[in-house]
């Protein structure tokens, strides 16, 4: 069966990063740099090892830093053209033109609410969502894995990563119907449910495939949980309307928008990388003996 392919994504990094203060006061929450790449720049090269051709940002006021990041730097690859050096650690930060496209959420509404702001350019294509301080690392990473079941499956379906029953209440959780090897029925989603309530450990981490649909569910969502408006509750609504799967990603999972996620972040992608890791490992062995 022929499906309309994931070609748009959404990226909602509009929010304040209060968490991080105050080295997120001048700077996005997303610039924030995981080893030497920012958490938006793993979120875009994500996207991209999965096809999509259009990168949205729902920002807000003092995200001008992202905008510069993917943007060209004249004078830096002029200078490093002049002095010799290859211009491949910026490669990935240039977009052809209308590649990207920035929207501004003017009030603080909620994830439900970013999302919708993007409704004109997302128009009547299916669409990915990225939360950039998800940070998911997996080979093949975790988009093209669930664009790949998309095209299998088609509707909408999100990310599925397992925690353990005493987080639950932090995420917005699914209830799990007939399981398919990694893919699961959704046959319904709670946010944040009271611990001992939780349908399963099975929470969705930031990664979306939302059929266009969902643009007029939240045109008229009404306000939820934190007094925002949820895009869980609106996907909730859709469900038994149009097929809704979750893909169960067997990658790494890091919370990046928790400091003790951020850290444990760093030294994980650290390790992982043979100009550093040996050292970064040398010196671990050592505080820890």
């Amino acid at each position: 069966m022929s499906r309309k392919p994931i070609r748009k994504a959404v990226f909602p990094v509009g929010g304040l990063g209060t968490r991080f203060l105050p080295a997120t006061k001048s700077m996005p929450k997303e610039m924030l740099t995981v080893v030497d790449r920012p958490l938006i720049q793993y979120a875009v090269d994500e996207a991209r090892e999965a096809g999509i051709e259009q990168m949205i940002f729902v920002t807000g006021r003092g995200k001008s830093a992202i905008e510069d990041h993917f943007d060209i730097s004249y004078e830096l690859e002029s200078t490093m053209k002049g002095r010799g050096k290859a211009l491949d650690a910026i490669k990935g930060t240039r977009f052809r033109p209308g590649e990207v496209v920035y929207v501004r959420q003017q009030e603080p509404s909620g994830l439900g609410h970013a999302i919708w702001c993007a409704r004109h350019i997302v128009g009547d294509e299916p669409f990915a969502i990225f939360l950039p301080d998800e940070l998911m690392v997996g080979k093949p990473g975790c988009m093209k894995q669930m664009v790949e079941a998309y095209n299998e499956v088609g509707g909408n379906v999100v990310c599925g990563y397992e925690v353990p029953a005493d987080q639950t209440d932090k995420y917005g959780i699914i209830t799990p119907g007939k399981v398919d090897g990694d893919l699961v029925e959704v046959t319904g989603l709670v946010e944040k449910p009271k611990l001992g309530t939780a349908p399963s450990n099975l929470m969705i981490p930031g990664r979306y495939i939302l059929q266009p649909e969902v643009m007029r569910v939240l045109e008229d969502q009404e306000k939820g949980a934190g007094g925002e408006i949820q895009l869980t509750d609106a996907m909730a609504r859709m469900i038994g309307s149009q097929a809704f799967h979750a893909y169960k990603f067997g990658g790494r999972r890091f919370d990046c928008g928790d400091k003790a996620g951020f850290i444990t972040a760093n030294i994980a992608l650290a390790l992982d990388r043979k100009d550093i890791g040996p050292v970064v490992a040398a010196y671990l062995r050592e505080i820890t003996l």
